[in-house]
């Protein structure tokens, strides 16, 4: 027997802004006979059909492979980054995880670093310059084969593993009350630091991260751990901790 997918109906709160320097404010939406198996950024597909139709502006929203891969989709929902389901993108929030006649809060990204492009896009072209300023190896580690006939303890390869798992969405700095990049660097740090290939850059890489880091205004960790429980990728703050050890060491050297 095939089960009809629920119908809810919603009410949105979405924050609207036309450009960064604009004044924004929050517009009141909606939407009807919303199915629960639809995601959220679906939902918000159905809000903007509507709103082409009644030749209004749709909401502004960015999103891409809508697989929880590419870290592009994100908005903070009813004060928590990606909603509040764990371990979730907002591509794969599901309306299921609502009620009918819910009141659903939507706005941006809210973080110095992040300026606000149109309504729910933020330029999150301050994780880019972190990667550019150290988060890579450029020493020339030979092809695929002989990468992967250098022995690297199971512990090694596994804490790699799941530092690399970050996608790089920014909802750890969404999260942290003073909009620290800290667990995104440290997952990066951390990654690198475990592996051979990464330790001949290991000091100039945590150096170089960090001031930068510094330099584009985001605030530094007060141990608060918002970043790990709005991580979707289940990033853990021990790597923030790795990422403090490996600054130390290269700062005393």
């Amino acid at each position: 027997m095939t089960m009809t997918p629920k119908a809810i109906s919603l009410t949105l709160r979405v924050w609207r802004q036309s450009r960064q320097n604009a004044k924004g404010s929050f517009k009141i939406y909606r939407v009807e006979k919303i199915s629960t198996d639809m995601s959220f950024l679906e939902m918000l597909d159905i809000l903007n059909a509507d709103l082409a139709k009644k030749n209004e502006e749709p909401i502004a929203f960015d999103h891409d492979c809508r697989e929880g891969i590419c870290g592009m989709c994100g908005a903070v929902v009813n004060g928590r980054a990606h909603g509040h389901e764990p371990g979730t993108t907002l591509c794969q929030l599901h309306m299921r995880h609502f009620s009918d006649n819910d009141t659903i809060v939507v706005e941006p990204w809210r973080a110095r670093a992040f300026k606000l492009v149109k309504d729910l896009v933020v330029d999150r072209g301050a994780l880019d310059e972190l990667i550019c300023s150290g988060g890579y190896i450029s020493v020339n580690t030979g092809g695929a084969p002989d990468a992967n006939a250098l022995p690297i303890p199971k512990d090694k390869a596994e804490a790699a593993f799941n530092a690399a798992a970050c996608i790089g969405c920014g909802a750890c700095v969404a999260a942290c009350p003073n909009a620290s990049a800290m667990l995104f660097v440290g997952a990066k740090i951390s990654h690198l630091a475990h592996l051979p290939q990464g330790m001949p850059e290991a000091r100039q890489r945590v150096l170089k991260m960090v001031k930068t880091m510094q330099d584009l205004g985001f605030g530094n960790c007060s141990n608060e751990a918002e970043c790990e429980m709005e991580c979707p990728k289940g990033i853990s703050i021990v790597e923030i901790a790795k990422l403090n050890r490996e600054f130390i060491k290269a700062a005393l050297a």
